[in-house]
């Protein structure tokens, strides 16, 4: 409790101020972790943008829960799917791939500079700044000069080190164990 009242005198609006996450990582639940994060914040009547890169197609549980949310919950969140339907590799990007991702970026950046939101998840991010369909330097400029209460998460593996060091928490998902190594296919429900 001490620690809490000293920290109310250095920044007293620290319950305000957006910060910027990344989760990132080789293990299982990066999204799902966001998604999370995302119901907490439309139960404090939050509005919320989720822009899903290299995500297409409807077959993901989670939109067709968030679709069945009561319409006031509803009402506070914005899905963009910035991806086709299909897994994009650094082998197989298309001029579609290219062309998707950058207007669900295009789209993610205005929402960010017009303080259209409270939380803005950038969903697989880390993978298409990667794959350079979505530029370093861009992305480093709008979360330098995002609004001061907004909060940011971006998630996928390989986050550069540049937009780790940028943010203000980082969480890594180390896989210690996973059946998909024995053989064990994607499961609906479980991972879609």
């Amino acid at each position: 409790m001490q620690d809490e009242k000293h920290e109310n005198l250095i920044n007293p609006q620290w319950a305000k101020h957006g910060y910027i996450q990344v989760y990132t990582g080789n293990g299982k639940g990066k999204t799902t972790a966001s998604l999370g994060l995302a119901m907490r914040a439309l139960g404090r009547d939050w509005k919320v943008l989720l822009v899903m890169f290299l995500k297409g197609g409807d077959d993901y549980g989670e939109l067709t829960s968030f679709r069945n949310l009561s319409p006031k919950i509803k009402n506070n969140l914005t899905i963009v799917q910035a991806g086709l339907d299909r897994i994009a590799y650094s082998s197989n990007i298309s001029d579609d791939d290219k062309r998707v991702v950058h207007t669900g970026w295009q789209l993610a950046k205005k929402a960010i500079l017009d303080n259209e939101y409270n939380l803005i998840i950038l969903d697989e991010a880390n993978i298409a700044i990667a794959l350079d369909l979505i530029k370093l330097d861009e992305v480093i400029e709008v979360l330098k000069n995002k609004p001061e209460e907004m909060e940011i998460v971006l998630t996928g593996r390989n986050a550069n080190p540049k937009i780790i060091e940028l943010a203000h928490l980082v969480s890594e998902i180390t896989p210690v164990k996973h059946y998909w190594d024995t053989g064990i296919a994607a499961r609906k429900g479980i991972e879609y």
